[in-house]
């Protein structure tokens, strides 16, 4: 319950939405809608975030770019069934916010390594550095080796509200 609520592919849903989500994967016990009404009471950040009412304001942040991948958006789709014929089944996908230009990659198991190499091999090399990079929640793509990149080179992460998926919008459009 908890890898689906926040994991890898997690969107913080609802409880209600929760309990589909498991139902798809494949999983159900008894009272499954009950518990997982309770798991979302408590989580922090759904509950600190419920309601727009008590989101700390921000400073609105415009979303063009002046060049290819200046600015870009990542995702996941996966896993994937059934598997391609390489064994792979998760697909990495890039999406420039100027063009919108699609660049992807398939994968067995996205970790975090993959993810910087990714970042590396397929925008930087190809496209120069992105000013600015907007991320999911998903842990595999937010994490400390995705930071410390984003500090190497001088690169503004943003993560998308878990309540408010459109942020990423264009990567989820392209999934």
């Amino acid at each position: 319950m908890e890898e689906v609520h926040r994991g890898a592919f997690g969107t913080h849903a609802n409880g209600h939405a929760l309990a589909r989500k498991i139902l798809r994967a494949g999983y159900y016990w008894s009272k499954m809608e009950s518990s997982c009404c309770q798991h979302v009471k408590r989580c922090m950040k759904c509950q600190m975030y419920v309601d727009n009412i008590h989101m700390a304001p921000s400073a609105l942040h415009n979303l063009t770019s002046p060049r290819s991948f200046s600015m870009c958006g990542l995702d996941m789709i996966g896993p994937i069934e059934p598997k391609a014929f390489n064994g792979h089944k998760f697909i990495l996908v890039a999406i420039d916010y100027c063009t919108k230009w699609v660049e992807a990659a398939s994968y067995a198991n996205v970790t975090k390594s993959m993810v910087t190499k990714f970042i590396k091999r397929d925008i930087i090399c190809h496209y120069g550095l992105p000013a600015h990079i907007i991320i999911d929640n998903g842990t595999n793509l937010n994490n400390k080796m995705m930071t410390e990149l984003c500090e190497k080179f001088k690169i503004k992460h943003y993560n998308s509200t878990p309540y408010h998926p459109k942020m990423n919008g264009a990567v989820e459009a392209a999934n």
